[in-house]
């Protein structure tokens, strides 16, 4: 597995694998630590297992698509912080189990993840995606210097009965 590892003030980033399993299925399968996601809860064990097992796979090519990284505080894992690629575009995406919220966390990972990208792989544009709901995650979006730019409906979180909207977000870092 490739060894990138992103040290913050409180926190240190490096590579999601299947060591998590179990701190990641305390907040994957729990519907109030992901109500406004798209791709969560999981079901199961098995969901985060798979999920774990990809990620790992994706650190291992010459060129991943994406990366996800666990968040430590105090050696503890409380989430994660991912970028997903496409056209030369950084998507980013974030997670805290809902023990760690209203701490700054997730801030903080995006933050040392947008500039570990800009620095290290000239990333210069960036995008995140939430529910309109979602307040602590567009709060973030904001904090991070990231500016509004779409809301559209269609969005279906896994575990609503019904379509909701999300808000896009980009970061433009001009070269």
């Amino acid at each position: 597995m490739k060894s990138i590892e992103i040290i913050t003030r409180r926190l240190l980033l490096k590579p999601l694998g299947s060591e998590y399993v179990q701190t990641v299925n305390d907040y994957a399968l729990d519907y109030e630590n992901t109500k406004y996601m798209c791709n969560l809860p999981n079901k199961n064990i098995e969901e985060t297992i798979n999920f774990l097992e990809n990620a790992e796979a994706e650190w291992l090519k010459e060129k991943p698509e994406y990366y996800e990284f666990a968040i430590l505080y105090r050696n503890q894992h409380i989430g994660a912080v991912s970028i997903h690629f496409e056209n030369g575009i950084g998507e980013l995406g974030w997670i805290v189990n809902k023990k760690y919220w209203g701490n700054g966390f997730a801030y903080e990972a995006a933050e040392a993840l947008v500039t570990y990208f800009i620095d290290n792989m000239e990333t210069t544009h960036f995008i995140a995606h939430c529910d309109t709901e979602n307040a602590a995650s567009y709060k973030v979006m904001e904090k991070l210097g990231m500016v509004r730019t779409g809301k559209w409906g269609g969005r279906r979180n896994k575990s609503a009965s019904h379509d909701t909207f999300e808000y896009q977000y980009e970061l433009i870092i001009p070269r």
